[in-house]
């Protein structure tokens, strides 16, 4: 009995040894559970059908892209107001057919053509493209100051004699209509200020003025120094610059004008 159970127990063994292999082998893949799946990958790929290549563009992209290409506004539209009055369009909203041989000063009329993408109205608010306007035959350079804008100078002196100029580039407001470049040089007086006070200056001069602080108030240190190491100049140095403050002939060591 004894011989007989040895074989017995070494084919139990043999047997749990075949059922684990074959378990294993099923789970790796290569068993016949994964072979209906394996067979499309397969086919896939003996047959990969033809080859297709694709740009892919993002939605917002493509839409701006889109937007941009359909919308293309000149940028003088932003100073064109949308369905106003024609005759009140910026100059730069219309194109006029001008007469140089107009009379100075004297009123004319325009035929004039809104430009492309503007849109405006008429009395009664028909739409409308050409219309006439009326103004002044003069040059832009010949408006008054009120009608224009100029660049300031902060360089120049504006307390000299004789009082200095400088160039400034001068550029006509959108609602005044004119002859010529609407841009144009001009020669104007300095007039700047520094944020320096006509009435702080001659107290300062009035009551501590012989230990210079009004120099030293206008920025004019080497004349403060000199008032305060001589004491006004024994007094004669205060009197005569409370004149000179007072007449406005001494002003800020930086050239710019009083408040």
């Amino acid at each position: 009995m004894a011989a007989a159970a040895v074989p017995l127990r070494t084919l139990r063994r043999l047997c749990r040894v075949l059922l684990f292999l074959s378990q294993f082998y099923i789970l790796s893949g290569g068993g016949s559970l994964n072979l209906e799946q394996s067979q499309p990958l397969a086919q896939s790929i003996k047959d990969p059908g033809p080859t297709r290549t694709f740009t892919v563009v993002p939605r917002a992209a493509a839409s701006l892209l889109l937007f941009t290409e359909s919308t293309d506004i000149p940028p003088y539209v932003m100073k064109c107001p949308s369905n106003g009055l024609c005759s009140r369009l910026p100059a730069d909203c219309v194109e006029c057919k001008t007469n140089f041989s107009c009379v100075y000063g004297k009123p004319v009329t325009f035929d004039c053509t809104v430009k492309p993408s503007v849109t405006c109205v008429d009395q009664d608010f028909k739409s409308q493209k050409n219309f006439i306007i009326n103004m002044t035959c003069r040059f832009c350079w010949q408006l008054p100051e009120t009608d224009y804008e100029c660049s300031n100078s902060t360089s120049c002196m504006t307390v000299s004699c004789p009082r200095q100029r400088y160039t400034a580039n001068c550029t006509v407001r959108d609602h005044i209509h004119c002859l010529g470049n609407r841009t144009f040089p001009k020669m104007l007086y300095c007039n700047w200020t520094g944020g320096y006070k006509w009435s702080t200056a001659l107290a300062l001069s009035i009551t501590l003025g012989g230990f210079g602080a009004d120099r030293f108030y206008l920025g004019q240190w080497r004349e403060g120094l000199g008032k305060l190491f001589s004491f006004g100049g024994l007094g004669i140095w205060t009197l005569i610059d409370v004149l000179l403050i007072g007449v406005g002939y001494v002003g800020p060591a930086d050239g710019s004008l009083y408040i």
